[in-house]
């Protein structure tokens, strides 16, 4: 009863979540608050397609440009900034929505996980990153894939972060990370909220993949992970492990051409999106949104999705803004 209404928009990468959002934002009194591991990070803005500020046609939008790329961000600091950014949000009389396609992330917020860990001797932690720096991260992820398979489906290798913390776990209390997770997505959300997915058809959305890191670099993404490089930001920090840095500071490094760059930006885009999509559809009480199915227009997409929320999110047309 009388919980706080909650909106997460989320989908694959290139899936047109931000022009999606400024629509859903204006038709309910909404600000967004980016679930994105890139974009919170100023000074990178071409490789994380950033959203610019004339694209956010006033709709006020919380963790995005609010650290530096030497900072940490992972999911447990994600949480307390949305959380902090809900409560002002909450007491403006708006709703937030929560866009990007971090689904941990999301999951963190929607399930309200506890992250809590008791105080506790890091040699371990440190133990599996020498192993990972000396062995390579696939080696590690090889570690993982022995105690909790199902965790090594779901972990990219490249988190090495996640992988270790997976390990760590097991490490200190016996139990899987997967099923602990597992536990945590079954509890009952403390907010009424939409879970709404954007998808596209597959090849579609591979081709917008393309066109994106085309555009990427016709932008200046050289250009901007080369200034980065040279204020000392080096590829062994999260964020410039992200897609598009890791690939062009191996080109900047001498460590193959730019043509294999690009390959590898759209390569691991394309299976970032797949590994997206799957992730969702583990998902429960999500609503996909088909682009396809709504003719590629923003209008009948809106639509789409204000039909679901109709006589629980007040809204009365696209330009006005209204509180609940």
């Amino acid at each position: 009863m009388n919980k706080k209404k909650l909106i997460i928009l989320t989908g694959p990468t290139a899936a047109g979540k931000t022009a999606a959002s400024i629509g859903l934002a204006k038709a309910v009194g909404g600000e967004i608050i980016s679930a994105d591991s890139m974009q919170v990070y100023k000074e990178m803005d071409i490789g994380s397609a950033k959203i610019k500020k004339e694209e956010m046609q006033g709709v006020p939008h919380h963790l995005i440009d609010v650290l530096y790329p030497d900072e940490p961000f992972h999911v447990v600091r994600f949480q307390q900034m949305a959380k902090a950014a809900m409560e002002r949000i909450y007491a403006n009389g708006r709703v937030p929505i929560i866009v990007g396609g971090t689904g941990f992330y999301i999951q963190a917020i929607l399930y309200d996980i506890d992250f809590t860990e008791q105080e506790h001797d890091d040699s371990y932690r440190k133990e599996l990153a020498a192993f990972a720096e000396k062995k390579g991260a696939e080696a590690l992820h090889d570690k993982l894939k022995e105690v909790d398979p199902k965790a090594a489906e779901q972990i990219h290798f490249h988190n090495v972060k996640r992988v270790i913390r997976a390990l760590e776990f097991y490490h200190q209390s016996g139990l899987l990370i997967s099923q602990h997770n597992e536990r945590e997505r079954m509890k009952e959300s403390p907010y009424d909220f939409f879970y709404f997915v954007l998808n596209d058809d597959r090849e579609r959305l591979y081709e917008r993949i393309n066109y994106r890191v085309d555009q990427m670099l016709s932008e200046g993404l050289e250009k901007e992970v080369l200034a980065l490089k040279n204020k000392g930001y080096t590829k062994d920090m999260v964020s410039m492990q992200g897609l598009g840095y890791k690939e062009m500071l191996d080109y900047l490094d001498g460590e193959c051409s730019l043509e294999t760059a690009v390959y590898r930006i759209k390569r691991d885009t394309r299976h970032f999106a797949k590994r997206q999509i799957t992730w969702f559809k583990r998902e429960k009480d999500v609503i996909w949104i088909d682009k396809k199915a709504c003719d590629y227009d923003e209008n009948k997409i809106l639509n789409t999705m204000l039909t679901y929320m109709e006589g629980v999110i007040c809204y009365r047309d696209y330009s006005e803004v209204r509180n609940f």
